[in-house]
């Protein structure tokens, strides 16, 4: 599954995703713990970027490798890591909510992402 979506940063400098269909609460749609890091990596500081995002491999996509799945009682989610970017090192590691669960009814071995 490959989708396009629209990562925000608010006036408080909190990055968060757009996703309508999502009826959890908007706070679980906030880029926290690594994410926002990466945002602001893929965004060049920028404050609003759209990304291809998909949990097959497709042309110019760079991924995000499942590292663990995370213990329920402590947010549950995935840790997912970066080893590289636009052949660069970058050594991130990055935990993403059950928001991406939702998007793709799993958490992927990897998430495969390009800017759009």
């Amino acid at each position: 599954m490959k989708r396009n979506l629209r990562f925000y940063k608010t006036d408080k400098a909190e990055w968060f995703v757009e996703l309508p269909e999502w009826v959890g609460d908007a706070e679980d749609l906030q880029m926290i713990q690594g994410a926002d890091e990466w945002l602001d990596l893929l965004s060049n500081s920028a404050n609003e970027i759209k990304l291809n995002i998909a949990n097959e491999p497709f042309e110019q996509a760079s991924f995000l490798t499942l590292i663990r799945l995370g213990e329920e009682n402590l947010g549950g989610g995935a840790n997912y890591f970066l080893a590289a970017y636009q052949n660069e090192k970058v050594d991130l590691k990055i935990w993403l909510c059950e928001v991406v669960h939702f998007t793709f009814g799993e958490y992927p071995q990897r998430i495969y992402f390009a800017v759009a």
